[in-house]
């Protein structure tokens, strides 16, 4: 993937919010389907995030280091 600055005034595509979380795609949108992962929102046909939430996703997450 292209290493590319994230825009932060714009609703971020699937593939952004993927590459800002280091995830596949396919990982969004698999934790969609069961209702974990950063909200996200339907525009027309399209999935997009935003960035400010799936931030503040990231930053809800525990700290706990799994074993």
């Amino acid at each position: 993937m292209t290493d590319w600055a994230l825009a932060e005034d714009r609703l971020w595509s699937v593939e952004d919010a993927s590459y800002f979380l280091g995830v596949p795609v396919q990982t969004l949108y698999s934790w969609r389907g069961q209702g974990v992962g950063p909200p996200g929102r339907r525009v027309g046909r399209r999935l997009r995030y935003r960035p400010e939430d799936v931030k503040a996703w990231v930053a809800g997450l525990s700290t706990d280091v799994a074993s």
